[in-house]
């Protein structure tokens, strides 16, 4: 069902007072925010395989320090790839609902008691 010209308006009044309002929630939302997280969490496994890699060959090697070398750039890998990963649900204050869409039901439930 299409939306008439008075309902798109007030949609993207409502888009516009949302991002204005909260822009990190803004951005969670269309995608923006997952992006950079994911390029980071890829450069980190990429990391980590050049570690890998380079770990596997002091080794062949039977270096020593080229085996250090290799196992702090895949830590550095590791630390990045668990840096940008986040496993957890974030629990709203005071309520023990979880994730975004418990966040705008208590905004909306707030507002709409202070309306009242």
């Amino acid at each position: 069902m299409a939306l008439s010209d008075h309902e798109r308006k007030l949609l993207a009044e409502m888009e516009a007072a949302l991002e204005q309002e909260d822009p990190r929630l803004g951005s969670t939302l269309t995608g923006k925010a997952r992006t950079k997280q994911g390029t980071r969490v890829l450069l980190g496994f990429s990391i980590l395989l050049l570690g890998l890699l380079a770990l596997v060959s002091g080794l062949v090697a039977k270096q020593t320090v080229v085996g250090v070398i290799a196992f702090l750039i895949s830590l550095t890998g590791v630390v990045l790839i668990i840096t940008n990963i986040s496993l957890k649900p974030k629990l709203s204050r005071g309520n023990k609902r979880f994730g975004i869409g418990s966040n705008l039901e208590e905004r909306w439930d707030r507002r709409n008691n202070n309306e009242i």
